[in-house]
């Protein structure tokens, strides 16, 4: 295994006005918050005053398919800003913090893509990050004239393609702007499948994974660190932050009644709604609540996320009920004291499962404050985590090197 820092990496998570679903409905949130630029430039603020390396903002070209009762109750799919041009206000608000969003390869051109990302990168002067993703569903291929999604296979390969014709323009002098200032805007990459684990092993600056289980991780962590240095690359120019979502209080107390209050919010058929998206957009309202998960074609969608909720059904015997109970209860969410937290996080890091975390909201601008205000300082005791940025860019916080221009 490479060397690594000594420090990990922290990016922050913005999906305004929160990851949980019912976060919207919270009173300490604005519930517009996901078009409204003041309060999205608040928490990016936020996160740079704690140093973050980066917001990350995430995007679906298209509202999911769900009954009209359920997305009457849900804002963060279907209220939110184009995340490109929201990183070009946020480039001007800010001054060091990162600025990650995702583009789709299914749905766009390779020279729109480039000509945007360089763009944001001469913007903010070099802090521009690029989350390549294929896309999840077909709400998103009937936007673009297409009956449904295009096959993984399929995706993928195009994908790949996609990103090398990107970086060929950004390294070109066809492009009509000026090579970025990192050479090459951070390349963000999140998939798990085997076609996924390709692609990111060849590409990725950074990978994010949406892994829970420890031994896991550190087996994803190895892997993907073997299949970068088979690629001819450095281990170490390869950051792996799984997912963290956090709650957090002074007492764990405290921590468990702020989590119990946002999770009482969230109606039980959103909560039976997101458990069939992230199987695979399939309807479970004709099945038993109290009967097993039953077998369902393999999704199209996200292979991975349909397959640990199989597996994680199987493994522990639960109904539907009790998968949906977990869903709206957020037990993935990590829920105690900063030092609670900072245990979590150390364990992950010196274990090799992490090089830093995706660090996930569920309410916003509440739990970001709290991690900011009383984890953070608890990492920095511990040596965990810098006290200021050393650097200008994006690349510079990763501890990444400038590409050279490939002709």
């Amino acid at each position: 295994m490479s060397r690594r820092s000594d420090q990990l990496h922290l990016n922050a998570f913005l999906k305004p006005p929160g990851e949980y679903l019912a976060a919207w409905r919270h009173p300490d949130t604005a519930a517009d918050a996901g078009v409204n630029i003041r309060e999205v430039l608040s928490y990016a603020r936020i996160a740079e005053d704690a140093a973050f390396d980066a917001v990350f903002l995430a995007d679906l070209v298209g509202v999911p398919f769900a009954g009209e009762d359920v997305l009457s109750r849900v804002s963060v799919v279907n209220d939110s800003f184009e995340p490109t041009t929201l990183l070009a206000a946020l480039a001007a608000g800010t001054s060091r913090i990162g600025l990650i969003a995702t583009a789709s390869t299914s749905y766009n051109e390779p020279y729109h893509v480039a000509r945007t990302f360089a763009s944001i990168d001469h913007i903010s002067n070099g802090r521009a990050g690029w989350n390549v993703v294929t896309s999840l569903n077909d709400g998103e291929a009937q936007n673009f004239g297409l009956d449904a999604h295009l096959d993984h296979a399929t995706r993928y390969e195009r994908a790949e393609e996609f990103h090398d014709v990107v970086t060929g323009l950004w390294d070109s002098f066809e492009l009509n702007i000026a090579r970025p200032p990192q050479g090459h805007p951070v390349i963000v990459q999140a998939g798990a499948s085997e076609a996924g684990k390709n692609l990111a092993a060849r590409i990725a600056d950074v990978i994010f994974s949406g892994i829970r289980d420890l031994a896991k991780a550190q087996e994803f962590y190895t892997e993907i660190k073997e299949r970068a240095a088979a690629h001819g690359r450095d281990q170490d120019h390869l950051k792996v932050l799984p997912g963290l979502s956090v709650v957090t209080a002074p007492t764990e107390s405290e921590a468990r009644e702020k989590l119990a209050r946002l999770t009482a919010l969230l109606p039980p058929q959103v909560a039976l709604a997101d458990l069939s998206y992230w199987l695979g957009g399939f309807d479970l309202s004709p099945y038993p609540l109290d009967g097993p998960l039953p077998e369902l074609p393999v999704s199209n969608q996200s292979h991975t996320a349909q397959q640990q909720i199989y597996e994680e059904a199987r493994r522990d015997n639960l109904t539907i009920r009790d998968l949906v109970r977990r869903f709206a209860d957020d037990d993935r969410t990590i829920t105690g004291t900063p030092e609670q937290i900072a245990d979590h996080i150390e364990e992950w890091f010196h274990g090799r499962a992490a090089d830093g975390f995706n660090v996930i909201f569920p309410y916003l601008p509440g739990t970001l404050n709290d991690f900011a205000e009383l984890v953070i300082p608890e990492l920095r005791r511990r040596g965990l985590f810098r006290t200021h940025y050393t650097g200008a860019t994006l690349r510079e916080h990763l501890g990444l090197p400038r590409p050279s221009r490939h002709r």
